[in-house]
């Protein structure tokens, strides 16, 4: 049916209509009201509505906006009696003269003599792609029945129960966690009414098809609506469960037998991640005991997976969270209105009263006993949000029914009074002056959680070696169900149908938390890395904040293009790009800017609309913890950032090898960079971007500017104790003044005040960590075995502690160990070079597999040029040096690597572009 639902699809719907129908439409409810307008639109003549009687007052919508037009309208409580028609109501209907009849949700029996009275018969939807699901509860089977398409059919009315010949069918998707409710709003409801109208064109247009139904896959189900067919049976997996509640979903409501008393459950959705710790409660006839934890309410299938509620519904009617179950209620206080709010409260009264058709509203009036419904729902909470700027959910409404209930619910909304609080298991320490506090464990899913193993690893402070605390190690299931809870925030949650300003809101507003937040995150940073402080909240905080501000602002200027293609007569062509997120994606951080290199990568996978997993470095992995619980405080949806601290080997590799991880950006040493490489070409061929090791030439000509170049030189190599992808690795002095430099750095470096980070006035901090530190001292003493001269330093600094002397190398020669690998570490590695040998010395600053950085320090114009045009590398300083911003590309040409950071070019990194091409014919 579906195929030749498609073949129809090839009449114009623009057609001009050749003949106006008189039309009957026999149905009600707001879907019936559009349908309604549609066909008036279209130019078709309305000659009666046939509907149901008021309900407590309460006119439906299709007879309200008819009698407003002025056509009749016919209110019949039934068609039949004793399955006879009866001649009245028939003669009634008969005379209006219809030649078409549309049933957009009809509710009742219609006799045979009525469906076959027009000449053109008549034409009912129905929600289900038929023959599967026939009967008065479609939507509820199809979730029930947790197929994965569901859809709709508008098909001929004969004398059987919705076997009638299709006129047309369309189908969707069914997800996940969808109810009836967004099944409907989504798909059902909208798409519905439009093809009503294409139906009807097509019947105006004598194009309308009628295929038999086959009896192949039929369905017939009965009507789900009494209480007593709602009872959960625990005895099944988790997923069949969680499709009788969503089924279920809000009428009749599945129902449960806890601590004596049935409860109703909704909204629940299938539960990924590790179990949380809460109160345990007893269901009868399930597995194991249902736990309320902050999210909901956990319960489990046969299967032992689980599945989360948000609400419950106790028999009297009243509501509640689902995470608020066997707590005592605690009285609100009414609140008392300002001037303003007491305006809202009008406004929200008008809206009642516009939706109950009810002038007679009061305080105490219930929205459900005056015969609202799921639809009146999503208006309220819609004409609320628009008029109130107040944003509620559906369940805000079912859990403060009356007027008076629901203005102060709107109230708190607005005050921000009713967030729910985030809490952790915390590390709290008094330092730097001030009490810092942090987690420790994994953040999966918008939780703090421990590793499945439950191992932990130490977390070291660089600047006396003691223990911090103890880090939760990811495995490689907690890597999978990191990965899992991104694919669904990507393709189910909220974020993948977040609008991108929305995107941006909140990207903005965790900047604003993290600024709130520098000074802990600097502290933080200082003892976990060996930061010096100063540095710490300007650069590895203050960047970072500048990172997220900046991509937060490109999130909704992401966009495509249009090109012109060569037409194919006497059909013309568009042709455009879209430029789209690629999915899930993975991250994998270093030790030396642990949050700044957070930053520079996520920002970007962000505002290009992604989920992330993010690896900290396993030495450094505190900061991004105390950035993950900000994530939340900021309002991101559970699954968008998940952040796993463990080591390279087990969870990065399961991130490059994770066939559902779809790009992964890394900064790091070239040989892992290869290895992460390898691994996403064998897996899935992964999108990658690798910022790794550098060797950075810096050239010091002899008509520079000395003072200048000798303080830049001294922050290219010194700058975060040398632990600097961009450091200079090897700088080139012209002879001419080269005892001079090199005597100016040494009596600059003799005024470096090295200790304590969090001291004001320190300059130079501890190496990361002792592996990194013992590395560097074996770099001294190898370039000296290679004949080096060691002119400073070379050795630990004699106190507690992972510090370093900045030291200097000269003589060094290009064979040398020193001169081609990267230190990463305090240490000056000095050449000499002829001014009349300028190119032996490019020779020599290229010759190295590394292309990150470099710079140059001349007052010559064309030698500036010349040796910034001959440098391989991503970036070059002319007369400056580490000066990168946000808004610059940054990342390395041979094997520092490819792809880049910051900047607009950032984004292509975390980009796909669809190209579209449409064909339509001229006039």
């Amino acid at each position: 049916m579906l195929s030749a639902f498609q073949s129809i699809r090839k009449f114009s719907t623009t057609k001009k209509i050749m003949s106006n129908l008189k039309i009957a439409i026999i149905g009600q409810s707001q879907f019936g009201e559009e349908v309604y307008k549609l066909l008036r639109k279209d130019g078709h003549e309305i000659v009666g509505v046939f509907t149901i009687p008021d309900v407590k007052g309460r006119a439906d919508p299709l007879a309200t906006a008819a009698q407003n037009d002025g056509v009749n309208v016919f209110k019949f409580p039934k068609w039949r009696v004793k399955g006879e028609p009866i001649k009245d109501v028939v003669d009634q209907y008969a005379s209006v003269g219809a030649e078409l009849n549309v049933l957009p949700f009809c509710s009742q029996f219609i006799p045979m003599n009525v469906i076959d009275h027009p000449k053109n018969g008549s034409i009912i939807y129905h929600p289900s792609i038929l023959p599967r699901h026939r009967g008065a509860s479609a939507i509820n089977w199809t979730l029930m029945s947790g197929d994965a398409k569901g859809g709709f059919s508008i098909f001929w009315a004969d004398d059987g129960l919705d076997t009638g010949p299709i006129l047309l069918q369309k189908e969707c998707v069914v997800e996940p966690d969808d109810t009836v409710d967004s099944l409907y709003n989504r798909f059902l409801y909208p798409e519905g009414i439009k093809a009503m109208g294409e139906a009807v064109r097509l019947i105006a247009d004598g194009k309308a098809p009628r295929i038999p139904q086959t009896e192949e896959g039929a369905t017939y189900d009965k009507i789900w609506k009494k209480k007593t067919l709602a009872e959960i049976k625990w005895d099944q997996p988790a997923l069949t469960i969680h499709n009788f509640i969503r089924g279920n979903d809000k009428i009749p409501g599945a129902w449960a037998t806890l601590d004596g008393q049935k409860v109703t459950l909704f909204g629940s959705s299938l539960f990924k991640g590790s179990t949380p710790s809460g109160t345990e409660v007893e269901v009868p006839g399930g597995s194991k005991p249902a736990i309320v934890h902050k999210g909901g309410m956990l319960f489990f299938g046969s299967d032992g997976q689980g599945l989360n509620v948000k609400t419950l519904q106790f028999e009297d009617g009243k509501m509640i969270p689902a995470n608020k179950y066997g707590q005592a209620e605690e009285a609100q206080e009414a609140l008392e209105l300002t001037e303003e709010e007491v305006k809202m409260a009008d406004t929200i009264k008008s809206i009642w009263v516009g939706i109950l058709s009810n002038d007679d509203i009061t305080n105490e009036t219930d929205f459900f006993k005056m015969g609202a419904g799921s639809m009146d729902v999503a208006r309220l909470v819609e004409e609320v949000k628009q008029k109130c700027n107040i944003e509620l959910k559906n369940e805000d409404v079912y859990m403060a029914t009356t007027l008076d209930a629901f203005v102060q619910l709107s109230v708190r909304k607005g005050r921000g009074l009713d967030e729910e609080e985030f809490t952790f298991d915390a590390v709290e320490m008094e330092v730097n002056n001030m009490t810092i506090r942090f987690p420790h464990q994994l953040f999966i899913n918008n939780q703090f959680v421990d590793a499945k193993d439950n191992v932990t690893f130490e977390t070291i402070n660089p600047t006396d070696e003691s223990v911090i605390c103890k880090v939760s190690k990811a495995s490689v299931d907690d890597t999978d169900l990191a990965v899992a809870a991104a694919k669904a925030a990507f393709e189910e949650g909220e974020w993948g149908k977040m609008n991108a300003r929305d995107r941006g809101k909140l990207m903005f507003k965790l900047a604003d938390l993290m600024e709130e937040h520098k000074e802990e995150l600097a502290t933080i940073e200082s003892i976990d890395s060996g930061a010096v402080y100063t540095l710490a909240i300007k650069t590895h905080v203050g960047m970072s904040i500048d990172t997220f501000r900046y991509f937060a602002g490109w999130c909704d200027k992401i966009q495509g293009s249009t090109i012109p293609i060569n037409h194919a007569r006497p059909n013309r062509n568009l042709t455009y790009t879209k430029k789209e997120p690629i999915g899930v994606c993975a991250i994998v951080t270093p030790w030396n800017y642990p949050l700044m290199m957070l930053a520079w990568k996520m920002a970007a996978c962000l505002a290009a609309g992604n989920t992330v997993v993010l690896k900290p470095a396993q030495v450094t992995p505190l900061t991004a913890l105390k950035f993950a619980e900000l994530v939340v405080r900021a309002g991101f949806p559970p699954g968008v950032i998940n952040i796993l601290p463990g080591s390279g080997s087990v969870a990065g590799q399961r991130m490059a090898d994770h066939p559902d991880v779809r790009k992964l950006g890394f900064t790091g040493s070239t040989p892992i960079g290869k290895q992460i490489m390898k691994s996403c070409a064998v897996s899935n061929l992964k999108k990658v971007s690798l910022e790794l090791g550098g060797k950075s030439p810096l050239v010091i000509f002899a008509d520079c500017d000395l003072t200048v170049a000798v303080r830049q030189s001294l922050g290219a190599v010194f700058f975060n104790k040398g632990e600097n992808c961009i450091a200079a690795g090897r700088l080139f002095v012209e002879d001419t003044i080269h005892d001079q430099f090199v005597e100016k750095v040494v009596e600059e470096i003799k005024k470096m005040k090295i200790g304590d980070p969090l001291d004001r006035s320190t300059s130079h901090g501890p190496q990361n960590h002792r592996a990194h530190f013992e590395k560097l001292m074996e770099y001294c003493e190898i370039g000296i075995k290679e004949g080096a001269t060691l002119i400073y330093g070379g050795k630990q600094v004699d106190r507690p502690g992972l510090f370093m002397v900045p030291t200097v190398l000269t003589n060094v020669q290009d064979h040398m160990f020193v001169a081609q690998e990267e230190s990463f570490g305090p240490i000056m590695v000095v050449s000499k070079f002829s001014s009349s040998n300028i190119n032996e010395m490019l020779k020599s600053a290229n010759g190295t597999e590394f292309g990150l950085a470099s710079g140059v320090f001349t007052n010559d114009i064309r030698k500036a040029m010349y040796v910034s045009d001959k440098l391989e590398a991503g970036t070059v300083f002319v007369n400056t040096y580490n000066k990168t911003d946000v808004a610059a590309p940054f990342g390395g040409f041979k094997q520092s690597g490819f792809g880049k950071d910051l900047g607009q070019e950032a984004l292509n990194e975390y980009l796909k572009t669809k190209t579209v091409t449409i064909e339509y014919p001229e006039f």
